[in-house]
């Protein structure tokens, strides 16, 4: 049998070990991807440290993958080798939950993760379902589409289903591995677009980012200065600070809405009268399907959004995972197979 290298955890909490491993085959209604490119995502540690209820090992982690197809199994339609793919979060669905029944395949109850249901794109080869696959442009690079595939399709897609219309006021609070695009996303939108982050020294890359205006929220009151532009009808909170959040609500203008996609374990406190007032929501947003990402890499490579990347050959994945829990990548680290 043809074998493969992959990384792999054996036991939660383990280290990421380089192993070979036998080349997988593809089963009915599943394609075999060879990967070309394969973002770690801070969500990896739920691979890593055992924090996602019921996971088996040993598992191959990732879930920021683009690839060509490889071979296809029986039933596949619409697929074919050579195609180029990419996978990510939403990795399958069951088509049968309440969820599913009502279209709403990214919350199925029984959804599937790379890296988490089964072996993600740590490796050279994995399978998976043709509900997981997003067809790549042809002028977006492997490195640049595997990041898209996970920060990018869901600052994407949060900002084009908030309700905001080009020319309102658009903040994107923190400029990192998922505020980094979404400052991109919003001003190729057509959107006012408003950078928010700590310090001054950030206000460069926010401007060459494409951000109109810049706010500090190390010195500057960030809810007045969202007011002077007219109020903002979205803020899209990519921090993981609840305080953060909470800071930026007095900036949200009549029928402003927050949209939360960064993970905090810290609660909003909510001011009820403004809310009620100003008609103003709170919402979170969950990434979004394959079509949801299939949309996210053609309008980036259309618009010319990219990804803010670090590269490390597939043998270096334990040291690019430090790099990235470290938090001092800018902004995405991505394992290039080729």
């Amino acid at each position: 049998m043809p074998t493969m290298k992959a990384v792999e955890v054996k036991q939660a909490g383990g280290p990421l070990e380089l192993v070979e491993r036998e080349v997988p085959e593809a089963g009915a209604g599943h394609v075999r991807i060879r990967i070309q490119a394969c973002g770690i995502c801070h969500s990896d540690v739920m691979t890593k440290d055992g924090l996602w209820p019921g996971l088996t090992y040993p598992r191959v982690p990732g879930h920021e993958i683009a690839g060509v197809i490889d071979s296809v199994g029986a039933g596949v339609e619409g697929w074919q080798a050579g195609q180029r793919v990419g996978v990510g979060w939403h990795g399958g669905h069951c088509g049968k939950c309440e969820h599913c029944r009502q279209g709403d395949f990214v919350l199925c109850k029984f959804a599937l993760i790379p890296g988490i249901s089964y072996d993600g794109g740590y490796a050279e080869y994995m399978v998976a379902p043709v509900e997981a696959l997003a067809r790549i442009p042809d002028d977006l690079s492997d490195v640049d589409a595997a990041p898209l595939l996970c920060a990018g399709i869901t600052t994407f897609n949060a900002i084009r289903n908030s309700g905001a219309r080009a020319g309102d006021v658009v903040a994107i609070l923190g400029i990192g591995g998922l505020g980094h695009l979404g400052v991109q996303f919003a001003r190729k939108m057509g959107f006012r677009t408003v950078a928010i982050a700590r310090g001054q020294d950030k206000a460069p890359l926010a401007q060459q980012l494409g951000a109109h205006h810049y706010i500090d929220s190390k010195t500057e009151n960030v809810a007045e200065k969202l007011q002077a532009l007219g109020g903002a009808k979205l803020i899209l909170a990519t921090v993981t600070s609840g305080k953060a959040m909470t800071a930026t609500l007095g900036g949200l203008g009549l029928n402003g809405k927050l949209v939360m996609v960064g993970v905090s374990e810290e609660p909003i406190e909510v001011p009820i009268v403004q809310f009620i007032m100003g008609r103003n929501s709170v919402q979170g947003w969950p990434s979004g399907t394959s079509a949801d990402s299939q949309d996210t890499l053609a309008f980036s490579a259309l618009t010319g959004v990219k990804p803010m990347i670090e590269e490390y050959p597939l043998a270096e994945a334990a040291q690019a995972y430090d790099r990235m829990i470290s938090g001092h990548a800018r902004f995405r680290v991505v394992l290039k197979m080729v």
